[in-house]
C-alpha cells in the first residue's frame, strides 16, 4: 500500500528547501534551489519544479503524492499569493498557487504566512499536539508569529493577523523595516539582539570580548556564547531582549489566553539566557487572573521546521 506524502516547500530569500514528509511526520527525500537567482518568477519555478521532479523519483512509485504546501515571507493563506515581500527577488504580487497549479493540476497548493506555517506545524507534529490554543513566536532575523485560537490560526479578515513583530513596544524607538519606529523584532530577534548589544557597551563599562568584535561581524550567536562564558555585557544584552519579549507576551495572553508560548528559531537556541527573562518579566506583567497558567516552551521541531510547517499545511486542509 502507498504512503501518502505532502511536500513541504520554504521559499527563503537566498534559498528554497523542499522535503517530502509523511502524516506521521516521517522526513522521505529532500531538496533545493537557489532563490536569490532568479529575477522571474517563472525561470525559478521551472527549475523548482524539475527539481522537485528529480528528488522525487526514486520514491514515486512507493507514495501517493497529495498536496503541496508552500511557507513564503508575506504569504497570504486567502489569495494564495506572495504579497510585496521585500527579500524575495519578485516584489509584486505573486499568485503563486496558481502558478505552481500549472505544473501539478491534479494538486492542491496551500501557501502560507512562513510563521503561521511554523503554528501549524507544531500542532500537527510538535509540542502543540492536543492544543486548541497557543501562539508560536519564530525567533530568527525578523519576529514571525502564528496564533492558534480553539484549533484553528487566526488569519484575520485578510491573511495578515497576528503580527506580533510589528506591535509597537517602543514609541518612536528603533527603526524597523515595515517603516515604523519601535516594533518589537527591532528589539527581538537575531537583528535586535546585535543592536542591544552595542546599547549595552556605551551603557556599561564592563571588559567584553564583544567590543573587539566590528558591527558587521556582530551576531546572536557570539553574543549568545559570550553570555555563556559569564560576559556581563552579553548577558545584560539577554535580559534586555527577554524583558521585551516577555512584557509583550503578557500582553497577547490578554488577548487569546493561551495554554502555552512556543519560542522557536536561532534566538530561542540561547536556551535558559533568553527563556528565562522572558518567562520573569510575562509573569510580572500578566493580568493576575493568567498568572502562572501559561508555559513558555522551546518548539519541539528542531530539524528543517519550515519545511514540517509547510507540509502540515496539507494535512491541516485535508482534516478540514
Amino acid at each position: 500500500m502507498k504512503k501518502d506524502v505532502a511536500l513541504g516547500i520554504d521559499i527563503g530569500g537566498t534559498n528554497t528547501a523542499f522535503g517530502f514528509i509523511d502524516r506521521e511526520g516521517n522526513y522521505l527525500t529532500e531538496g533545493n534551489i537557489p532563490t536569490a537567482k532568479h529575477e522571474d518568477i517563472n525561470d525559478y519555478l521551472k527549475e523548482l519544479y524539475l527539481e522537485i521532479e528529480k528528488v522525487l523519483d526514486p520514491i514515486r512509485q512507493e507514495v501517493n503524492f497529495v498536496g503541496i504546501g508552500i511557507g513564503a515571507p508575506n504569504g497570504n493563506y486567502f489569495k494564495g499569493a506572495i504579497e510585496f515581500a521585500p527579500n524575495l527577488p519578485w516584489h509584486d504580487v505573486i499568485p503563486l498557487c496558481d502558478m505552481m497549479k500549472e505544473y501539478y493540476p491534479e494538486l492542491p497548493v496551500y501557501l502560507n504566512n512562513d510563521a503561521k506555517a511554523a503554528a501549524i506545524g507544531e500542532m500537527i507534529y510538535g509540542g502543540a499536539q492536543g492544543m486548541k490554543n497557543f501562539i508560536m513566536v519564530t525567533l530568527g532575523t525578523g519576529l514571525g508569529s502564528g496564533f492558534v485560537v480553539n484549533g484553528e490560526l487566526v488569519y484575520g479578515h485578510d491573511g495578515f493577523a497576528g503580527e506580533l513583530g510589528h506591535t509597537i513596544v517602543s514609541p518612536n524607538g528603533r527603526q524597523c523595516g515595515c517603516g515604523r519606529s519601535g516594533c518589537l523584532e527591532t528589539y527581538v530577534s537575531a537583528t535586535g539582539v546585535k543592536r542591544t548589544a552595542y546599547k549595552m557597551m556605551a551603557k556599561y563599562n564592563y571588559p567584553s570580548e564583544l567590543r573587539s568584535i566590528p558591527f558587521n561581524e556582530m551576531n546572536a550567536k557570539i553574543v549568545s556564547e559570550a553570555a555563556q562564558k559569564g560576559d556581563m555585557i552579553a548577558i545584560n544584552t539577554f535580559k534586555y531582549t527577554g524583558k521585551m519579549l516577555g512584557e509583550a507576551l503578557a500582553n497577547a495572553v490578554a488577548i487569546t489566553s493561551p495554554e502555552a508560548i512556543f519560542l522557536m528559531g536561532g534566538l530561542a537556541k540561547a536556551g535558559d539566557l533568553l527563556f528565562e527573562p522572558v518567562k520573569d518579566h510575562m509573569e510580572m506583567n500578566l493580568l493576575k487572573i493568567y498568572s502562572n497558567k501559561v508555559k513558555i516552551l522551546p518548539s519541539k521541531l528542531t530539524k528543517n521546521v519550515a519545511i514540517y510547517g509547510a507540509a502540515a499545511l496539507v494535512w491541516k486542509e485535508l482534516e478540514k
